[in-house]
């Protein structure tokens, strides 16, 4: 029980120790408070759409090649 509750206050001690991605500034209220949090969500969101449509755009290229390559042997 003694190692648990060790852990759990070397646990609190390094969460103090973190880089919180939102103002620590207590008059600072609303969404300007989750400024930064909002604004690496954006990038991430706008991340995987680009990769999402690069990876459907070479599925359809490749696709397409399979198809015309498959598609030769069968006149």
């Amino acid at each position: 029980m003694r190692k648990a509750f060790t852990f759990i206050n070397e646990v609190k001690g390094e969460l103090r120790k973190a880089a919180w991605p939102w103002d620590p500034d207590p008059k600072v209220k609303g969404f300007k408070k989750f400024k930064e949090l909002i604004d690496s969500t954006v990038v991430v969101i706008i991340a995987m759409l680009l990769l999402a449509g690069f990876v459907a755009f070479w599925d359809f290229i490749h696709r397409n090649v399979v198809d015309f390559l498959t598609g030769l042997g069968v006149g």
